[in-house]
């Protein structure tokens, strides 16, 4: 348990390596970590749930947040939750991709900020990265400011909340040497859009990750189809 007096952060974790790695890198600036999860019935939730789970055990996170948001499946548009709707494997889309959940950032936000003010948090850690993503319009540096603004005047006046994201400059091949470098157990990682048992290879998520682990030059430990 995280005293009164620790400074603390409200990790969004969604089991994936760069979320992952923005928790350790909180944990390394001292703060005392506040997990939180959504399952938002993606495909992969019962995976992504169990790698969160894992996670917050090595990183000694008690008494976690898992947030369900079902309707994330009424609202659909997105091959993540829509299944009537095929995940692309065919390469990284151009522009917005069809695994494109609307909003969601915005809304994890929102949920994190009500933890972090009854938690009294001063930071939101997301691991959002603006220039390796998949398109994604929530992952950009200028949006994740303007919810910090609105955050903050849309809380009580003594709530003062950071939303701090270490990776939104970085590519996937400096996400997997600064993971290593901080002894990351990307094993325990899961990043593909399609599949529970055996990454799929072939989904955006998929290259990308795979792609950041070939440029630095090291295998990923996670087992592929």
């Amino acid at each position: 348990m995280t005293s009164k007096s620790a400074k603390k952060a409200v990790c969004i974790m969604s089991g994936g390596m760069d979320s992952t790695l923005a928790a350790y890198m909180m944990r390394d600036e001292g703060y005392a970590l506040i997990g939180l999860h959504f399952n938002y019935r993606q495909r992969t939730q019962k995976k992504e749930l169990e790698a969160f789970k894992a996670l917050c055990h090595e990183l000694d996170i008690q008494d976690p947040y898992i947030v369900d948001l079902d309707f994330f499946s009424q609202i659909g548009a997105s091959a993540l939750t829509d299944s009537t709707l095929e995940v692309p494997v065919s390469g990284v889309e151009e522009g917005v991709p069809i695994t494109y959940v609307p909003f969601r950032n915005g809304i994890f936000i929102s949920i994190a900020t009500a933890i972090a003010e009854k938690e009294g948090a001063s930071v939101l850690s997301i691991g959002v990265v603006e220039e390796d993503s998949s398109g994604y319009p929530d992952c950009t540096q200028e949006y994740i400011l303007s919810m910090q603004k609105s955050i903050n005047l849309g809380t009580k006046k003594e709530t003062s909340l950071e939303i701090t994201m270490p990776l939104v400059h970085l590519k996937k091949s400096q996400i997997v040497i600064e993971a290593l470098k901080r002894d990351v157990p990307l094993e325990l990682t899961w990043s593909c859009y399609k599949n529970e048992e055996k990454a799929c290879g072939l989904c955006d998520s998929c290259r990308l990750r795979l792609n950041g682990f070939k440029q630095a030059g090291v295998a990923d430990p996670i087992p592929y189809d």
